[in-house]
């Protein structure tokens, strides 16, 4: 089984991919930021990097989930394929920092791997707002994170609203602003309470 968590930057994902991992004893996949080759460059000169970065992770997240859709575990996974092209590269084309040759080109690529793979059992989406994800960036003290831009949060953000809403596979929409899953019992429980009701009929569906 493959559960997938997708949200911002600064939305929580990986603290979520934790403690669920831990609470369903499920195997986590979290997304390589440390090791990312672009990442830093990137966020210094977008136009130069975006097309570098975008393929990294098209490639990364592919290999991810051709893994996983052999494996015999269930696999809660942190960050999806499907944001790297519905979100971020979108965002980055429309903002003037890919090419529209480029753009077209890791579009194709993506359309082919999506040919081959199919969609999470269940998708955990933490929605957030701007403010809400700002404070969690800059707490967390990335370095090459401080210089990124509002707007580039925004349509981020703006984007995984409409992807969302499109979505047709089985979806559970968490408010991350209203809740405090990390250091609050409750919160936490009624996210499992939820997860439940989705995959295993548990609870009625709220």
């Amino acid at each position: 089984m493959h559960i997938a968590i997708a949200g911002n930057i600064g939305s929580g994902k990986t603290t979520l991919t934790n403690m669920l991992a831990k609470r369903y004893g499920w195997t986590p996949r979290f997304e390589s930021v440390d090791y990312n080759p672009y990442l830093e460059d990137f966020y210094k000169d977008m136009k130069r990097w975006s097309f570098n970065l975008q393929i990294y992770f098209l490639n990364t997240r592919f290999k991810d989930v051709v893994e996983i859709s052999k494996s015999e575990e269930t696999i809660i996974q942190d960050r999806t394929i499907y944001e790297d092209a519905k979100i971020f590269a979108p965002n980055i084309h429309a903002m003037g920092n890919m090419t529209d040759r480029d753009f077209d080109n890791y579009c194709a690529l993506f359309d082919l791997m999506m040919s081959l793979v199919k969609k999470p059992d269940l998708l955990i989406y933490l929605r957030s707002t701007i403010p809400h994800l700002i404070a969690k960036i800059q707490k967390r003290g990335r370095e090459y994170e401080q210089s990124m831009q509002i707007d580039y949060l925004k349509g981020l953000n703006d984007r995984y609203e409409e992807w969302v809403s499109s979505y047709d596979g089985k979806l559970l929409i968490i408010n991350a602003d209203d809740i405090d899953f990390q250091n609050n019992p409750k919160d936490f429980q009624s996210i499992t309470d939820k997860i439940d009701s989705k995959l295993f009929g548990l609870f009625p569906d709220e």
